[in-house]
């Protein structure tokens, strides 16, 4: 065995920075191929912080693989069993071979991926570990092996698997997933299940709607053709899903969830950030008009949509969203609720306002206020002409979820990157006021 709690504690994915795994491992998925015995364990760290489970693949050889020493776990010096030679899985092409067979061989694959020939780690992520894989019959395949797992569906597997399956081409391409089992006493039958790792089409090369828009707007271009087929891409995603998700009416007790949520999150942003005190009743007053009128159907949405989630594609395929794991912070469960379709529009229409705040903050600021304001009207139109609906009809529900998500902005920048912080506040007070007239 390897003295695992030591690497993991050096690694980007593991949650409690600074401190050593305290480590029980509950369940395992042990196999041998003609290239490694493959071990992908499931781990409880018992963290100060809490516990956290994860899963940790790991191949193990007789001898050193070349081009793997990064990879190389060390050997737990207590140890009195036979020596191998043992490696983080997703750094070696033996274990993106096997995973990827099984993805193939599971229940949800959509299509055979087939041979691998060759594999190698995206650098950067922070949470999970993505493989790139080249193969023989359908080119380059991303795969997502995410580290830290939770009890039941992952909705950025199972929203695009849904969107992949209904023929839509605004996501990448889904080929299959792999899904896991483990004990888990609190629950009723004492097993839990959830996505261990999700393969999908991979798009290299092509710049995200936010360097695309950003550009524009330093040199003073209008991004107004370009946001409208945004929002009519967003509207056809929104239909595709409706058509093949379930989706539920806005009750009263769900109405007043949302409220209770914006709520909480305007009293935490007033608490830290005390020029939203100054704003904290207009919005509130916001929030109310919003819980007494009719909302739309709930069904299932982006969750935390903005520019950097959108890819440009050439033509004819355009606008290609990502990541549809829903807004961070909440729980894995909630993020596969239906919701509401504003709260996607309204994170894009924050987004926009963004481009003209980045901008403001460069060493050679551009105002581009002018520029956010017509791509955002640009954006609503090709939403509301690709729904054939008048979004003004819900007008007090978006400015809720626009503020709602101006709001949360607030307190991301005032723990993450305070300097930034004035451009949702200056949100905030725009926001407000503009909706109470």
């Amino acid at each position: 065995m390897t003295d695992v709690a030591q690497w993991m504690a050096r690694q980007r994915w593991y949650a409690a920075k600074g401190g050593v795994p305290d480590l029980r491992t509950i369940a395992e998925i042990d196999e041998t191929t003609d290239e490694a015995r493959v071990r992908t364990r499931f781990v409880i760290d018992d963290a100060p912080t809490g516990p956290v489970l994860y899963q940790v693949p790991v191949t193990e050889h007789a001898a050193a693989v070349d081009g793997l020493d990064a990879a190389r776990i060390d050997p737990d010096p207590d140890s009195s069993t036979p020596a191998t030679v043992d490696y983080d899985g997703p750094h070696d092409p033996a274990y993106a071979r096997w995973l990827l067979a099984r993805i193939d061989a599971g229940d949800e694959s959509l299509t055979p991926i087939g041979a691998v020939r060759s594999a190698r780690v995206l650098r950067g992520e922070q949470s999970n570990t993505s493989i790139i894989c080249e193969t023989e019959d359908n080119g380059t395949v991303i795969v997502k092996v995410f580290r830290v797992l939770h009890h039941g569906d992952n909705p950025d597997v199972t929203t695009q698997q849904a969107l992949s399956a209904a023929g839509s081409a605004r996501v990448p391409r889904v080929f299959g997933a792999l899904r896991g089992a483990w004990p888990d006493t609190g629950r009723a039958d004492g097993v839990a299940s959830g996505h261990l790792a999700f393969a999908q089409e991979f798009l290299p090369g092509l710049d995200d709607a936010w360097r695309v828009a950003l550009d524009d707007a330093r040199r003073g271009d209008s991004f107004a053709v370009g946001a409208d087929r945004l929002g009519a891409a967003l509207a056809e995603v929104h239909v595709t899903l409706a058509g093949v998700m379930p989706t539920e009416p806005a009750t009263a007790d769900r109405i007043a969830q949302a409220h209770a949520t914006m709520l909480q999150r305007l009293d935490t942003a007033a608490a830290e950030v005390p020029a939203i005190a100054e704003h904290a009743d207009a919005v509130r007053a916001v929030y109310a008009r919003a819980a007494a009128v009719p909302w739309p159907d709930l069904q299932r949405i982006h969750g935390d949509l903005h520019l950097g989630q959108v890819l440009s594609a050439p033509e004819p395929r355009g606008w290609v969203f990502l990541d549809f794991e829903g807004e961070p912070l909440r729980p894995l469960h909630e993020r596969s609720l239906p919701d509401v379709p504003l709260r996607d529009v309204a994170g894009m229409l924050r987004s926009f306002d963004y481009v003209a705040g980045a901008l403001a903050h460069d060493d050679d600021p551009v105002d581009a206020g002018a520029w956010a304001h017509e791509a955002r009207d640009a954006f609503l139109g090709g939403y509301e002409r690709g729904l054939d609906v008048d979004v003004r009809a819900h007008r007090e529900v978006l400015d809720a979820f626009e503020i709602d998500k101006a709001v949360y902005e607030v307190v991301y920048e005032a723990r993450n990157r305070p300097t930034w912080v004035g451009i949702p506040v200056a949100a905030v007070a725009r926001l407000a006021a503009r909706s109470a007239h």
